[in-house]
């Protein structure tokens, strides 16, 4: 045994595989205990909030304000107001009402903003040009004055005796806060998803729930497959006829198909994590249990078998001392596939709003479906999609690394 896993963490491929799923193990263990809290707590009144580190405003105003001169903070708050998009428009408009396309260049924030204070004018109707869009450039003119005529910002209380604002400060663009002295403080390295919850803790909570499906979906699979793939292999006869009958009609009927059908059946409310795990596991056998029944058939002939059945060892003995040993790696990678194809199962079964019910505990294939139905794709919240499709490939790609490794160790064909 020693020997052998020693082989095993020889194999480079396997070695790989095996980090990078004990580090998804590490991240979706340690992380709630760092960040403790509901994965579905809805903190955020809206939906898809960007990256980033949110800021409490009503505590910014309380914090002690410094002053700081920095040369580029004017076009950088230019830039945060002009997007690449306004830039084109505004050379529209300025080509519409007769500047040269060539005397405008929309990359010099400095020019394009002289011609347009110039020469826009709201009474002005372009030719061709809808209410709808030259409303869009009033809003667009706004905002510009707003940086033009940039102004202090006046902070005032109301006089409790007289009901009469009374000016506390004055806030200008070189003020600026220490976000250490701000009380609340969020951040949210992947924003909110379409219902306002923080997709990192959601995505470590999900990737939980989605390897526990997993292991249990390939454990049952596996049981299966092997328990039938012996009795079919080792015994023969008739019991090899019945068990390969069922095993042939379930070939014959793709098992995502019946998986659709039995998960429809069972209704959303009744459809909790470990339901979906077994219902993935009990139609995901066949396959490990013609290979594991291949396996044996080239077994049960042994010497070492029928010297076992020449002293008298029941079936149940010979099979466990004396077959299972010699299929043991072959199990353990089947295992390991079995693993990574109920995790994609249940993704697959969650984007048709088959899975597990959302109110319980999220899983990858949920927040794929949940980013489908909100339209974050077309709205460009990609962190809402991006790092689910990431993760569910990383978690594949180190299982499957893992077999490939452990098929060089154990296939004489394959070992170097």
């Amino acid at each position: 045994m020693r020997y052998t896993l020693r082989q095993v963490f020889r194999s480079s491929k396997f070695v790989a595989g095996f980090s990078i799923f004990m580090i998804i193990l590490l991240l979706v263990i340690i992380y709630p205990l760092i960040v403790p809290g509901d994965p579905l707590e809805m903190i955020g009144l809206g939906t898809f909030f960007k990256p980033g580190i949110y800021v409490s405003v009503y505590d910014g105003l309380n914090a002690e304000l410094h002053t700081l001169k920095l040369s580029d903070a004017a076009q950088k708050r230019i830039d945060a107001v002009l997007s690449q998009d306004d830039r084109v428009a505004m050379k529209d408009w300025l080509v519409a009402v007769g500047i040269r396309e060539g005397d405008i260049d929309i990359d010099d924030t400095e020019s394009l903003l002289s011609l347009w204070w110039e020469f826009y004018d709201p009474s002005i109707r372009p030719q061709g040009m809808t209410k709808a869009v030259r409303n869009y450039y009033e809003r667009l003119d706004k905002k510009l004055d707003s940086i033009k005529n940039s102004e202090d910002i006046i902070i005032a209380d109301v006089n409790s005796e007289t009901g009469e604002l009374v000016e506390r400060t004055a806030i200008t663009d070189t003020d600026y806060i220490n976000i250490g002295d701000v009380a609340n403080v969020k951040i949210l390295p992947l924003g909110t998803d379409n219902f306002g919850r923080d997709v990192l803790k959601e995505l470590v909570s999900a990737a939980k729930t989605s390897i526990i499906i997993g292991l249990i979906a390939g454990c049952i699979a596996t049981f299966i497959g092997l328990t039938l793939g012996l009795l079919a292999g080792f015994v023969g006869g008739i019991v090899d006829d019945i068990i390969m009958f069922f095993t042939n009609t379930f070939t014959s009927i793709p098992s995502f198909v019946i998986l659709i059908l039995i998960s429809y059946s069972i209704g959303q409310e009744q459809r909790g994590a470990t339901t979906v795990a077994i219902v993935i596991g009990c139609t995901a056998w066949v396959w490990t249990c013609r290979s594991v029944r291949s396996q044996v058939m080239s077994l049960r002939n042994r010497d070492h078998v029928n010297l076992s059945r020449l002293s008298g060892h029941s079936l149940f003995r010979i099979i466990i001392t004396d077959i299972l040993p010699y299929i043991a790696s072959y199990v353990v990678m089947a295992l390991i596939l079995q693993i990574s194809s109920a995790i994609l199962a249940e993704a697959q079964l969650s984007l048709l709003g088959l899975g597990p019910k959302t109110t319980e505990v999220p899983t990858l294939g949920l927040m794929m479906n949940w980013a489908m139905l909100y339209s974050a794709h077309i709205k460009g919240s990609w962190w809402a999609y991006f790092p689910v499709i990431f993760m569910i490939a990383l978690i594949s790609f180190s299982l499957n690394l893992m077999n490939t490794g452990l098929d060089q160790v154990f296939n004489p064909t394959l070992r170097d």
